[in-house]
């Protein structure tokens, strides 16, 4: 069912207070958008009533001008405060964040030490007194909006692998028809990590005269090594017996290939040194022995669990670790939902479709950050620098700003998501870093 933009302006406020790495900051409305008729594909094809699954923070004023847009990452909800708890503020009077030139005349205490520490104090980048947050969940997801597990309006039957590649352009053309019915003309900021900061730049590309401000995060085009990644994650699913060409029933997914494919995930999210630091070369933690040996002197046994049958061959500690995050993402996510935002991730390429890097960039009037990750190899800093010169030479003419800043850790791609802290300090403008 479609909701009102009366029903989303009707809504309480919902708590922001964070405690440590948690919100109790709960929505103020959840529901379903329906794209009513037939919704074209970049691919060629439609969809016929598709659904897109949202989820609202706080309410609009009477403007409507106060919403921020937050997209979600590749296996992410509309569910904001689960995953991203520290965005919402204690205090956000007290705050500075991503403002425009314009206002540094204003705020004087703010730029105090005193106001500077309360400020940090207060964390966040959104106050639910004032601001309005807004989460789509992606095409192609299992969480809500249409995708492979969802029944084709057209055929009465399940999407299953004849679910289409749906590109990051179709979900922010879908995204701003959600916009649309609830009356909002212009985002205040639009912000996302990884998959989720694709659209946010696309945003910023296809809609120019929507955004005031958009944060990218972590990401860049995916590089050969991303593509090849998530290669082998595909492999995985699709190699599994379980899998079934992708028409396995809903109860009976193909439990190792996902599993082993969050597994492959799993290691570009984080980085080498961050593995040496929690890990090393340690056994097991359950007390298993790497170097054992079964009863006849073999060493090619396995323990139990996926494929294992608990005679020899013992873990070593990060390789429990891949395991309980393979087997701990089967509660929550599906094989065929997996494999179609892998593609969406994949295909995405902000000047298709454009003659030039210039010309596509060029129409953006948005405030740009792009903060980039030190240790991050899945999307290298140098990756999203480059992404960050190439749209600040297209734009340099009008006059819009774009900013490159840089989180330093060992944490690898999941910094955004894992050092909250870190991140909300970096997007206040205290915690700027200038190229």
């Amino acid at each position: 069912m479609s909701t009102t933009a009366e029903q989303v302006a009707e809504g309480g406020a919902g708590a922001a207070e964070v405690h440590g790495t948690r919100s109790t900051a709960v929505p103020t409305y959840e529901g379903d958008f329906v794209l009513t008729g037939h919704f074209l594909l970049e691919c060629g094809r439609t969809l016929k009533d598709a659904v897109l699954h949202y989820a609202v923070y706080g309410r609009l004023n009477e403007a409507r001008d106060n919403v921020m847009l937050v997209c979600h990452a590749l296996s992410g909800s509309a569910l904001v405060a689960n995953w991203w708890p520290q965005l919402f503020a204690g205090d956000a009077e007290e705050k500075r964040i991503l403002r425009s030139s314009q206002d540094d005349s204003a705020d004087h205490d703010a730029n105090s030490e005193a106001g500077r520490q309360a400020s940090l104090h207060a964390g966040g980048i959104v106050d639910l007194k004032r601001d309005c947050v807004l989460c789509v969940n992606l095409l192609g997801s299992c969480y809500g909006s249409t995708g492979p597990g969802s029944v084709d309006q057209e055929t009465g039957r399940v999407f299953g692998p004849e679910f289409p590649l749906i590109s990051i352009g179709d979900n922010v053309r879908a995204q701003a028809r959600l916009l649309d019915s609830l009356g909002i003309r212009k985002l205040a900021l639009v912000i996302g990590g990884s998959i989720g900061g694709m659209q946010a730049l696309d945003w910023a590309i296809l809609f120019p005269d929507r955004v005031e401000r958009a944060a990218v995060i972590a990401v860049a085009p995916l590089s050969a090594m991303g593509l090849a990644l998530n290669h082998l994650q595909r492999q995985a699913i699709q190699n599994d017996p379980d899998w079934l060409g992708g028409n396995y029933l809903s109860y009976k997914q193909p439990r190792r290939g996902l599993a082993l494919a969050r597994q492959i995930a799993t290691l570009s999210y984080k980085s080498p040194q961050l593995l040496a630091e929690r890990f090393g070369r340690n056994p097991n933690r359950n007390g298993e022995d790497p170097w054992a040996l079964d009863g006849q002197g073999g060493g090619l046994g396995v323990v139990e669990g996926f494929g294992g049958d608990g005679r020899s061959g013992g873990r070593f500690d990060v390789a429990g670790y891949l395991d309980y995050q393979g087997e701990r993402f089967l509660e929550r996510f599906d094989a065929n939902a997996y494999l179609a935002i892998l593609r969406t991730m994949d295909t995405w390429e902000p000047t298709r479709g454009f003659a030039s890097a210039r010309e596509a960039y060029g129409r953006i009037r948005a405030e740009l950050i792009f903060l980039a990750i030190s240790s991050d190899w899945l999307f290298p800093p140098g990756d999203v620098r480059a992404l960050a010169d190439a749209v600040r030479a297209a734009v340099e003419e009008n006059g819009t700003r774009v900013e490159y800043r840089e989180m330093r850790t060992d944490h690898g791609h999941d910094a955004f998501l894992a050092e909250q802290s870190e991140l909300i300090r970096l997007l206040h403008r205290e915690g700027r870093e200038r190229d």
